[in-house]
């Protein structure tokens, strides 16, 4: 019995693009409903800051770094701290955008799972800013650390108290971080180069540039990693498809056919 090369046929719809207009428009309204649900979290000051109190004095017991660390090592150039805050300003939606978007087009299996992950991982971030409103650390006080988009540039964030666009007040878990963890991890399972370790690169720089700029505690970064590891344990990853080493062989060429029975006799 000749063994079976050829792999199975493949599960239906498996590896089906989703439709494009489906996929925009539920995007855009799980953006629109979490941009909703922050604005609701928005307006609790005295609690943010008793928040942020505990979060600092927690991380201070826990043995953390001090933000204040990572903060002076950008510190040191005026062009470099300007480019973390432009980091933070421009790359943290762009990047997710291009991400789902390269999936849609190249791997839409995956594309499907990642949705799915950071869908879950949007809401559980909703559920806690909702739960537990935390003023980054460029506004407490005790912390010494400055509002380096403030004083460098480029901002996103106007005053607190008139800020409509946004809220300042969301800052656990750092979704910044969060979603840059979730590309990575998304890349690493949907690639398969060498250098895909590489892009570990884009959650270790976002980290920096998150923490140094004072928009968030080094909590905020673990707190996210803690829900994308539940988001990865509850949705399951897509079936890897079983590549096989050698294709079944047509007829052997002529050179290759075994000679009739008493050639060369």
């Amino acid at each position: 019995m000749n063994a079976r090369t050829e792999p199975g046929p493949a599960a239906p719809g498996a590896t089906a693009r989703p439709p494009l207009l489906r996929e925009l428009l539920l995007v855009a309204t799980l953006f629109l409903l979490y941009k909703a649900g922050r604005r609701l979290a928005a307006g609790h000051t005295g609690e943010a800051f008793r928040n942020a109190h505990r979060v600092w004095d927690l991380e201070r017991a826990a043995g953390l770094p001090g933000e204040g660390a990572a903060q002076s090592l950008l510190l040191r150039d005026g062009t470099l701290i300007h480019l973390a805050n432009t980091y933070y300003a421009t790359v943290h939606f762009p990047a997710t955008a291009a991400f789902l978007v390269w999936l849609y087009l190249r791997r839409p299996a995956h594309y499907r799972w990642a949705r799915r992950v950071l869908a879950a991982l949007t809401a559980a971030a909703l559920a806690l800013h909702l739960a537990f409103p935390l003023a980054p650390p460029r506004m407490l006080a005790a912390t010494g650390l400055v509002d380096t988009a403030r004083l460098y540039g480029p901002s996103v964030y106007g005053p607190p108290q008139a800020d409509r666009l946004a809220n300042q007040f969301a800052a656990m878990p750092s979704l910044h971080f969060g979603w840059a963890l979730a590309v990575a991890v998304g890349l690493l399972v949907a690639t398969r180069s060498r250098w895909r370790p590489l892009w570990l690169l884009h959650p270790l720089l976002t980290l920096l540039v998150i923490v140094g700029t004072a928009n968030h505690y080094w909590l905020d970064a673990l707190v996210a990693t803690a829900l994308l590891g539940l988001a990865l344990a509850v949705v399951r990853p897509p079936r890897r498809t079983a590549v096989p080493a050698r294709r079944a062989r047509g007829p052997l060429p002529a050179a290759e056919e075994p000679a009739p029975a008493g050639a060369g006799r």
